[in-house]
């Protein structure tokens, strides 16, 4: 058989129990398939897998054909961001609990794999956004998130008021636990613990949802992500923004949180006939009990 991809990087979920030999499992049945094997930086340093070249993020951008992470949803996350202004593909084989973004089960991976390997796949994009912190007019921290964008109140304070802006325009004044800014990705993580609504990863908009609000009409909200949404902590102690995984501890009264579409999109591959309707219902367990 001919491998499609030349050239594979194995991304690891690297403090989970069974991640070396599930990965030596991985990068053989690759090299049996033809293609030319490599191992992420962090992924080889933490499960001292060496029969591999090693390469750091910018190395695969410039010789990698396809990412095969190994992992739950919070290691694509993390990789997904990194790799997405080079363009690399992305694979997933769920390692994790809930695995949205990492479909393929472990168990079995080879049987999907193969056809993939060979060019039978769904392709799909998935928008980011790039968030600036600023303070005093100038940027004090920058991230991008591929989940979403988090004001959060202290953890022994009461609420935290927050001014809203849309394209410059004002909102509202809200006074909550805290404020998710959630992209269609987003939409299944913290969002939808806080009342969100589910958003279809082809829907170019954001989320807008108060965590536990003090009026309770203060609603979730879908934008358009081809605007800006700007936050500004107007009272509270303690609040804290969090990117995805990244995070500010300390904001300051008067700090803005300013989000706007990322010009890169994380390329996702998926088997063929791929839904993501079967991925809501079997992650969600939708049906369950159905005749």
């Amino acid at each position: 058989m001919t491998c499609r991809f030349r050239h594979v990087v194995l991304i690891g979920k690297y403090q989970a129990a069974g991640s070396r030999s599930a990965l030596e499992d991985i990068a053989q049945f690759l090299h049996r398939q033809g293609c030319e094997v490599a191992l992420e930086r962090e992924t080889a340093n933490n499960t001292g897998l060496s029969d591999y070249p090693v390469l750091d993020v910018e190395q695969i951008g410039a010789q990698c054909d396809l990412g095969l992470v190994l992992g739950g949803d919070g290691t694509m996350l993390g990789i997904g961001r990194r790799l997405a202004p080079h363009g690399v593909p992305l694979i997933g084989i769920n390692q994790g609990r809930l695995g949205f973004i990492t479909d393929i089960a472990l168990e079995g991976y080879q049987s999907v794999l193969k056809p993939m390997l060979e060019g039978q796949y769904e392709e799909e994009l998935r928008a980011m956004m790039q968030a600036s912190v600023m303070r005093d007019g100038r940027c004090v921290f920058s991230a991008t998130a591929m989940n979403d964008v988090v004001v959060n109140r202290g953890a022994t304070t009461g609420m935290v008021e927050l001014r809203v802006e849309v394209d410059g325009r004002f909102v509202a004044n809200q006074r909550a636990d805290g404020l998710i800014i959630a992209t269609p990705t987003g939409s299944t993580a913290y969002a939808l613990s806080a009342g969100g609504a589910l958003l279809h990863p082809s829907i170019a908009g954001w989320l807008l949802v108060p965590i536990a609000p003090h009026t309770l009409s203060n609603r979730p909200i879908v934008l358009s992500d081809r605007g800006e949404v700007a936050i500004e902590l107007v009272a509270g102690r303690d609040a804290s923004a969090n990117f995805d995984m990244q995070s500010l501890a300390s904001l300051l009264h008067g700090d803005r949180i300013v989000v706007r579409r990322s010009p890169h999109q994380v390329r996702f591959l998926h088997p063929q006939r791929w839904s993501y309707f079967d991925t809501l219902r079997r992650k969600l367990h939708w049906n369950e009990g159905a005749t």
